[in-house]
């Protein structure tokens, strides 16, 4: 027969030692990227229309591939058609969902920070960080841009805490007007 005193030893040690390990493990945790880094990190940033997607095989990942027609060039010279090139999609029966990827409608209207990807596509800086959906008010006509990330909460070092205040119901024309003012102050720089 054992010891009934072991058996509640050892649960209690394996606990403390379950305790200890989880609180060594390490966290993720997400910084939120300023509009000034997305706008300097971005080689090109539009104003653009989803017209398609389409998922495929590449490199042994399930990627999803979205067209856009580009309405209006804030940053760069991107092509008047380009492909946004993200991880998961589905393939067939085979279905790849990556936590914090946008996903494209046909006919839907974006603004996105884009960085070139070696295959000659683009790809979003920041992912989620780097989508802003564009609703126009059908009672003003008025354009405004929502963040994807505007309700992830997300770290700001700045502050130390957690908030989910990315860029929410801004006007299109107060957002185009402040990233050209980033845009500019950056070229400034280079100079």
């Amino acid at each position: 027969m054992k010891d009934p005193i072991r058996i509640p030893g050892r649960v209690c040690l394996c606990a403390a030692l379950f305790v200890a390990t989880a609180a060594l493990a390490p966290a993720t945790t997400l910084l939120r990227l300023s509009l000034e880094r997305m706008t300097h990190s971005a080689r090109a940033i539009v104003r653009a229309r989803c017209v398609a997607n389409a998922s495929g095989w590449d490199a042994g990942e399930i990627w999803t591939f979205t067209t856009f027609e580009v309405q209006e060039t804030w940053k760069g010279s991107p092509p008047p058609q380009l492909t946004v090139r993200l991880l998961g999609g589905r393939v067939g029966q085979v279905t790849s969902s990556v936590s914090g990827v946008p996903r494209f409608g046909p006919g839907e209207e974006v603004v996105l920070f884009l960085e070139p990807t070696a295959r000659g596509d683009f790809s979003v800086v920041g992912w989620e960080e780097g989508t802003f959906r564009v609703r126009q008010d059908p009672r003003t006509g008025e354009s405004s841009v929502t963040e994807d990330s505007a309700s992830l909460a997300t770290f700001d070092p700045a502050t130390r805490r957690f908030d989910a205040e990315g860029i929410q119901h801004m006007l299109l024309d107060t957002f185009r007007s402040r990233v050209a003012q980033l845009v500019q102050e950056g070229e400034g720089r280079k100079r």
